[in-house]
């Protein structure tokens, strides 16, 4: 029994664009190889980073598809296809089934943490607010501090407001988006409109309008516009690691464009294609990045953005309760205002 290929795509992302163009059905048996074809050609006709990264698909076929067996179990057939997904090396990129997902971490996994948790607990100290997914304090230097470490978790236009006027006596802000693994792009970019007084051009997106590996629409702008709430006018400096990830990554790299903000830490995991669901002949799900998003120069931002100050976290400081990264953004702020 044949099941069909679908052809709608789940948006992950709320963005406020269209996606163009059609995708193709297909009809493909439910058997270990039907399912092994269906993923492939999907992969090879709608993931949009193939060129970019110099993957060879079509090699990539020649490897796995003599590891596809009609008597192979479902375990087997998981692995395999989990295995093929890896070699795209990006944590957009998933295989679901009823017992397990698929997942590449190597983006973050092979790089220093330069976050704790528990340190985190400290500077907030006992008194610190909580709005929305945003958590913040004024430390004993007059230097504001935010730490929102999940966009999932939204934050309203009361709740940013009334942080910027508590936070408003400080001379300087820390944004903390380490660990930040992303989100809802409509809160992140949310937080972003809070930073500038005009309508700024942070970057571009592409659609695929073809099954051609570099079949993409003309790239559309993607604009930050000004809040009519409370913005934040002073220097702003934006912590970042590894682990800021997909919508995280777009929020750093919209935060950039504007005068007053720097960059501190490390280079953020990347994640900068819009990610799109689908499923298979035998109902696995599957979720991979299908539009590119550019920065303003129309380079590609999928394998991170670098800080303006590259800063790791020490051993000697984490003994002695300190974070390195907090420390150097509060040494920072400081010499602007002086």
């Amino acid at each position: 029994m044949k099941r069909l290929l679908s052809s709608i795509y789940i948006i992950i992302c709320v963005l406020p664009f269209v996606l163009g163009g059609c995708i193709r059905e297909d009809e493909y048996d439910n058997s270990p190889a039907g399912n092994f074809e269906a993923l492939w050609k999907l992969i090879d006709e709608h993931y949009c980073y193939l060129d970019y990264k110099g993957i060879d698909w079509d090699s990539i076929y020649n490897v796995y598809s003599p590891q596809i067996s009609d008597d192979m179990g479902d375990d087997a057939l998981f692995e395999v296809l989990g295995n093929m997904l890896a070699e795209l090396k990006d944590g957009h990129v998933n295989l679901y089934s009823a017992w397990n997902t698929a997942r590449y971490w190597d983006w973050y996994l092979d790089y220093p943490r330069n976050y704790s948790e528990e340190l985190i607990e400290q500077y907030l100290g006992r008194d610190y607010r909580i709005g929305g997914g945003a958590k913040y304090t004024i430390f004993t230097d007059n230097i504001g501090y935010v730490s929102y470490p999940d966009f999932s978790a939204a934050i309203g236009d009361g709740n940013l407001d009334e942080m910027l006027l508590y936070l408003g006596m400080c001379n300087g802000l820390i944004i903390d988006v380490r660990n930040n693994g992303g989100g809802n792009l409509t809160t992140s970019s949310q937080l972003a409109a809070r930073f500038t007084n005009e309508r700024v051009l942070t970057g571009y997106i592409q659609h695929k309008t073809g099954p051609g590996h570099s079949d993409f629409s003309d790239p559309e702008p993607i604009y930050i516009d000004p809040s009519d709430g409370v913005r934040w006018q002073k220097p702003v400096v934006v912590l970042t690691n590894r682990h800021s990830y997909s919508a995280t990554n777009d929020f750093v790299n919209a935060m950039r464009c504007f005068s007053q903000v720097t960059l501190m830490g490390d280079r953020t995991g990347g994640g900068g294609g819009m990610p799109f669901s689908s499923e298979l002949p035998n109902g696995w799900g599957v979720r991979f990045s299908a539009s590119p998003t550019l920065d303003v120069d129309g380079q590609h931002i999928e394998d991170g953005i670098d800080p303006d100050i590259h800063v790791d976290m020490t051993d000697e400081d984490k003994a002695q309760g300190l974070d390195t990264i907090i420390e150097e953004a509060r040494a920072w702020l400081n010499g602007s205002a002086s």
